[in-house]
């Protein structure tokens, strides 16, 4: 019996159990399980499950799907929100299955679209409609309502031969890529005989394509040498703003950032000094004294307070002769910014809930520089949008990212946010030098290799000698707009065809 009897096997509700089961199975792809060779395989099953569904079979099928992936790929939110946030448990689990739910909808949508404008048991859906809606799908939920790219697909591929588009087109042509070759295994197992042949004639040509590009190289190496110490201090997040805590922190960091080698630059992770500037205004100004001398910079998280506009911001502090700051663009909502009404706001504090927002920075912000060296700087979650991240390039020659993944605690989502920032160099051709609080502290060369990393949640720095890249790749001249006008044609024209045309 053909496998695209699959959905006729499962039934309509028991369908949907099995498309849960592969939605969960596909978060073995990405990091820290690194299988990425499994991707197209769960994809290929919910593609098979909506081969005799209607559209809103499609969209359940399609949203228990996102229910498997988001739960087991983000249940370590229910960490960040109880047992770090303080959150009471019922509200934190209430908050987690809503956010899942969210996502999962993204899923749904996708299965209407592809079963409603494209026929079944055709190609055009196999290999057309169903890779370009579902990287749409993907980028929907990249920016509606502020956007979680968390678990796109393409991010699974960073250190397969996939990934060697990651410059050409980013994670969403990644994402349409890997698709495509569950597409082409549908076609290969459940077509026809011209079917086969067109499903397995794609999937060669993806793989001889990608592997041709791996080692292909879109920058130039600038010959500097840069030497560069990354400082994780591996502060508990329950001790970390407890004013007793305080001295303790700032002497380990600037123990840790002493050295007896030159440097050209010494990072710190984010809100590594515990204080807004004003509280540790002489530890400031000696620290930067000593830059000076060193003839060193120094990049350290901070919460800085704007008196003048009464607002909080999350900052990267540049210290040393080449003073500056950068302030968090894309904030983490109900994390650092709250779209709430007063009311619910003044209900949040009587329950002694987090209320108080910090405010985003400017959306166009100069690079940092440290020995002359233009550096594209991130904090935290706003790795994750690499688009956002383009107005510093080809300017800068290096990336910098400070996080605190101790919200996240000894689960998958470190390794899933180091997973991210590899990325982040394939796509832009730089290294990235990468800071956190707990871990994962590490140097990630432009094919997105881990060069050098800290085990997490102990103290310690790394040094390292990178080297500044110049140059654009076809992403960061394009960013996004490229590989999604691209599927939307496939998209349209797939389904156009799908409805007038027999295999």
């Amino acid at each position: 019996m053909k496998l695209l009897r699959l959905h006729d096997f499962a039934g309509p509700v028991n369908g949907r159990w099995v498309a849960l089961v592969a939605g969960a199975l596909l978060v073995t792809a990405f990091a820290p399980f690194g299988w990425y060779w499994i991707a197209p395989l769960p994809l290929a099953c919910l593609l098979l499950l909506w081969e005799r569904a209607t559209p809103r079979q499609a969209a359940w099928i399609g949203f228990a799907f996102g229910v498997g992936l988001f739960a087991a790929g983000t249940w370590w939110l229910y960490i960040s929100l109880n047992i770090l946030g303080g959150l009471w448990p019922p509200l934190a689990l209430l908050m987690m299955l809503v956010f899942i739910i969210a996502l999962a909808s993204f899923a749904a949508l996708a299965g209407y679209v592809v079963v409603r404008y494209s026929r079944a048991n055709s190609v055009l859906r196999w290999l057309l409609v169903f890779p370009a809606g579902w990287a749409l799908a993907e980028w929907l939920r990249g920016w509606v309502l502020t956007g979680f790219p968390w678990m796109s697909i393409g991010y699974s591929q960073t250190e397969s031969v996939l990934g060697s588009i990651a410059p050409l087109v980013g994670v969403y042509g990644v994402t349409w890529v890997t698709v495509l070759l569950a597409g082409g295994l549908v076609a290969c197992v459940a077509g026809n005989t011209w079917q086969r042949l067109t499903g397995l004639g794609i999937i060669v040509c993806v793989v001889v394509t990608t592997t041709g590009l791996h080692k292909s190289i879109w920058t130039q190496d600038t010959g500097k040498n840069f030497h560069v110490r990354l400082v994780q201090g591996a502060i508990p997040q329950e001790k970390k703003w407890l004013p007793e805590q305080l001295g303790p922190t700032l002497s380990l960091y600037r123990e840790l950032s002493v050295s007896d080698n030159p440097l050209d630059l010494i990072v710190w992770p984010e809100a590594a000094i515990p204080a807004l500037p004003y509280e540790v205004e002489e530890f400031l100004h000696s620290l930067h004294d000593e830059m000076v001398m060193r003839d060193t910079q120094l990049f350290a998280g901070i919460l800085t307070y704007d008196f003048e506009n009464d607002q909080f911001l999350n900052t990267l502090l540049a210290l040393g002769k080449e003073e500056g700051r950068y302030y968090k663009r894309h904030l983490v909502a109900f994390g650092e910014y709250f779209p709430v009404p007063d009311f619910v706001r003044q209900i949040m504090r009587l329950v002694n809930l987090p209320s108080e927002s910090i405010s985003p920075g400017s959306e166009m912000q100069e690079p940092l520089y440290a020995k002359g060296v233009p550096v594209a700087p991130t904090i935290c979650y706003e790795i994750a949008f690499g688009a956002e991240q383009l107005s510093f390039f080809p300017q800068a020659q290096l990336l910098v990212n400070v996080s605190n993944d101790a919200w996240f605690g000894n689960t998958i989502a470190p390794h899933q946010h180091l997973q991210i920032n590899q990325f982040r160099a394939r796509e832009t051709g730089r290294y990235m030098l990468r800071t956190t609080n707990t871990g994962i502290t590490a140097v990630i060369n432009p094919a997105g290799h881990i060069e050098q990393r800290i085990p997490q949640f102990e103290p310690g720095f790394l040094d390292a000698t990178v080297r500044p890249y110049a140059g654009q790749t076809p992403y960061m001249r394009f960013g996004n707009w490229l590989p999604i006008t691209g599927m939307v044609l496939l998209m349209v024209g797939g389904s156009w065809f799908s409805r007038r045309k027999t295999d």
